[in-house]
């Protein structure tokens, strides 16, 4: 484990940051997951082994299959929400930083150490914000890699089993290493936020 180094902050004040807002997923309609059951029947069918001649039982491996491949799309549609609101976070967090004597400084890359905005994810880390199964990171290289959240018949199988997670970390990896120095951490006990969930 890398050892964290956090960036001192003038007096004892903990500063207020903006909620993070993170839009909730709504559960499908019956007739919405049929129509998405559907989209994803020829990629499960891909899947099976070409050779059985048990119709009924090819059947309900196809059916097992498309389930399986509709909840990878549903976290990775929820991880991409929260990667969205974390990224808008930061935006405002950015902003909140500026009207602050005290915090401005914190983020300018010409005075060092400064704090990237990579910081604000460890710091959502740091303060055990729940997640219910969401890893932070993944969920913002998602929205880093895409802007909106693609339809299903978008994705392949592999894609969606395999290559999804490889992706999103790659694409975090990158962002959060824009900055050359060692980073500098946000100290947790120094600020405090809602996390507030909304409806689609």
């Amino acid at each position: 484990m890398r050892e964290q180094r956090y960036i001192e902050i003038p007096g004892s004040k903990t500063h207020e940051l903006p909620p993070l807002l993170v839009h909730a997923i709504d559960q499908h309609a019956p007739e919405e997951a049929t129509v998405d059951l559907a989209a994803v029947m020829p990629e499960a069918e891909d899947m099976l082994a070409v050779g059985d001649d048990n119709q009924q039982l090819v059947e309900q491996r196809k059916f097992e299959l498309a389930l399986q491949l509709m909840e990878q799309y549903k976290a990775l549609v929820t991880h991409w929400f929260w990667g969205d609101g974390i990224l808008e976070w930061i935006r405002q967090c950015e902003t909140t930083f500026e009207n602050e004597n005290t915090l401005r400084q914190l983020l300018h890359p010409d005075v060092w150490p400064h704090a990237s905005r990579a910081s604000f994810v460890t710091l959502l880390a740091d303060k055990h914000v729940t997640t219910r199964d969401v890893e932070l990171e993944r969920a913002v290289g998602l929205r880093l890699t895409f802007r909106q959240p693609p339809p299903i018949g978008c994705f392949s199988n592999q894609f969606l089993f395999y290559l999804n997670s490889k992706v999103a970390d790659t694409a975090y990896q990158t962002w959060s290493h824009l900055v050359p120095e060692a980073e500098s951490l946000l100290p947790p006990e120094r600020f405090h936020f809602e996390v507030l969930s909304i409806g689609n």
